[in-house]
């Protein structure tokens, strides 16, 4: 499966227009390419005149505030948003323009699988948010929240903090690495996890997380960044993507198995 840009990615993306588009007024929009996974509106071609308040994300969401109205931007599974001269030549999966005068915000996107969505409704109220649980960067992820989010759950705890209806972005490299940090199983099921072990493991997603967002997220295919740069976490990874080498702790060899569909990395040895 083709790695999704997760949370540090997006928070990456962010950081990084947000101080060159904040308080730009939008001067033109270009749609090369309207078939993206929702169909690009005439509402977001109309968008010229607009002045972008500010540039926050809700889970891997990022919301361009206009004003009369939001900009909901999704990378999918290969999308990176690029800034750019504004005379820069388009190349294949170029599909939308930003333009800031001099500047533009470019969204490439060769699996078209990303979003160019406009609202004029709260962002919360859109179905592609409304339904998003807690964000792990929060004060509201703490160790008794996910202690009672996790109880009567037979899921094993890698796959509840991956579901997006539970905790929003932690993906397969930072689950993997968050357990691995507070030193749980990640077949357990998350409603046997005591409220230490919750403890534990909220505090390893955020360290985990941050870290990521410190390194410029994780490139392990089309992702970069604002700026062209790619992502370095993963070459700082604890167990993913080590399956048969030495555990950086106990030197036990690391395992991989299939949950849900994804690959797991775990020390046997220091996850129990």
């Amino acid at each position: 499966m083709v790695p999704v840009p997760e949370l540090p990615e997006v928070e990456v993306t962010r950081r990084g227009i947000a101080q060159k588009i904040a308080g730009r007024r939008i001067s033109s929009v270009t749609v090369r390419e309207a078939r993206l996974r929702w169909p690009v509106t005439a509402a977001v071609r109309r968008l010229a005149g607009r002045t972008v308040r500010s540039v926050a994300r809700r889970a891997k969401y990022l919301l361009l505030d206009c004003g009369d109205g939001h900009l909901i931007l999704h990378l999918g599974m290969s999308g990176s948003l690029r800034l750019l001269p504004s005379a820069t030549a388009p190349e294949k999966h170029d599909h939308v323009d930003l333009v800031f005068g001099e500047r533009m915000l470019r969204l490439r996107d060769p699996r078209r699988f990303g979003a160019v969505l406009w609202t004029t409704a709260q962002p919360a109220a859109h179905p592609l948010l409304r339904g998003l649980g807690v964000e792990p960067l929060s004060r509201a992820l703490d160790g008794p929240q996910l202690h009672a989010l996790t109880r009567g759950r037979r899921t094993a705890i890698k796959l509840f903090i991956m579901d997006s209806r539970r905790v929003v972005g932690v993906g397969n490299i930072y689950a993997s690495e968050s357990l691995f940090g507070a030193r749980i199983d990640p077949r357990r099921p998350a409603g046997r996890l005591s409220l230490e072990q919750c403890v534990a493991l909220s505090n390893a997603i955020k360290r985990t997380l941050r870290a990521a967002i410190r390194a410029g997220g994780s490139s392990l295919r089309d992702f970069v960044g604002s700026d062209g740069v790619y992502g370095c976490f993963q070459h700082r990874s604890r167990v993913y993507d080590r399956a048969g080498q030495p555990c950086r702790e106990c030197g036990a060899p690391v395992r991989r198995i299939v949950q849900g569909q994804r690959s797991t990395y775990f020390c046997p040895s220091c996850q129990r």
